[in-house]
């Protein structure tokens, strides 16, 4: 039991350490090298490049380098270039429009390494230089544009500042992919404020035109419904003699009937109108007179005129 865990341990430790120091010093003795995805190693000796390998795998270096891959790792140089995409974005570059408004443009570009040889030894600096390019090929591609054209036509900027830096970028091995101008802004504080003023009066002026039309809507409806309203009531008012008459007319063939209707009308009259009634026999004409002399020496409260009736 204890040969068994002795065994285990021994192997264990065989695994965890000696399997990687293993590993690394036939890396460093130049016999293998493992590339990963979007990589390149590019090697150096004396000033001379050997070999540039950019396939993803496990790659035996004598076979790539001869007997150089034994010394390289000592007397050489191995570079680890990342092939993998990369983007920036440049903010408020300046120029000026054709009407002389300053404005300012971020754009937004992508860069991958094109030519691994190239960027180490052609340029100290290929990224910085990308972006120098960039920026000054949109000042001066997108300068002296049209305002209008310059705040719409944004793909179109995007095509040109692309053209002009692509030829000149591959040169140094740094290749520019896709480039869009992001933001078209001013950058004069004072004429943003006359901008933003200028719009908001605009917005109530509209406002104001609107509230305006829509009253002027209402008084159009309102005074077309009350002429057509008072020219209805002229109507009625026109032709009401003319069916009151023809009632009449037609109660005033029948006597009895026109009769009783004028004293029903003479009773409503009496009625509504508020005066005290006093009803006396007939053929009391004695009694008649006391009442009325008794109703002018001594008045009623409520001081309406008597009213007699027989």
């Amino acid at each position: 039991m204890i040969d068994f865990l002795q065994a285990i341990l021994f192997t264990f430790i065989g695994c965890a350490v000696g399997v990687p120091l293993l590993q690394a010093l036939m890396r460093g003795l130049g016999l293998y090298a493992i590339v990963n995805e979007r990589q390149c190693f590019v090697y150096v000796l004396f000033g001379k490049v050997l070999a540039t390998i950019d396939e993803p795998g496990l790659h035996i270096l004598p076979f790539k380098l001869g007997p150089a891959a034994f010394i390289v790792n000592w007397l050489g140089n191995c570079y680890v270039l990342d092939m993998r995409l990369d983007q920036e974005y440049l903010r408020s570059q300046p120029v000026n429009s054709e009407e002389g408004a300053p404005m300012g443009i971020g754009i937004w570009h992508e860069m991958f390494i094109s030519d691994p040889v190239a960027y180490l030894f052609k340029n100290t600096d290929p990224r910085g230089s990308l972006s120098a390019n960039v920026s000054n090929s949109t000042v001066r591609c997108l300068s002296n544009m049209p305002l209008a054209a310059m705040m719409t036509n944004r793909h179109a900027m995007s095509d040109t500042v692309r053209s002009e830096v692509s030829p000149k970028s591959h040169e140094w091995g740094y290749k520019l992919g896709s480039v869009y101008i992001r933001k078209v802004h001013f950058r004069d504080v004072g004429m943003i404020r006359q901008i933003e003023s200028k719009v908001v009066n605009r917005l109530r002026q509209v406002t104001s035109a609107i509230k305006q039309d829509g009253a002027n809507q209402v008084s159009i409806i309102t005074s077309t419904a009350e002429r057509e309203a008072a020219v209805e009531f002229a109507k009625a008012a026109a032709i009401r003699p003319q069916i009151v008459g023809e009632a009449l007319q037609m109660i005033s063939e029948d006597a009895e009937v026109s009769e009783a209707m004028f004293e029903v009308l003479e009773t409503q009259k009496i009625i509504g109108s508020g005066a005290r009634v006093t009803l006396v026999p007939e053929k009391s004409g004695l009694l008649t007179d006391l009442l009325s002399s008794h109703e002018d020496v001594k008045p009623t409260n409520k001081g309406g005129p008597p009213a007699l009736a027989r």
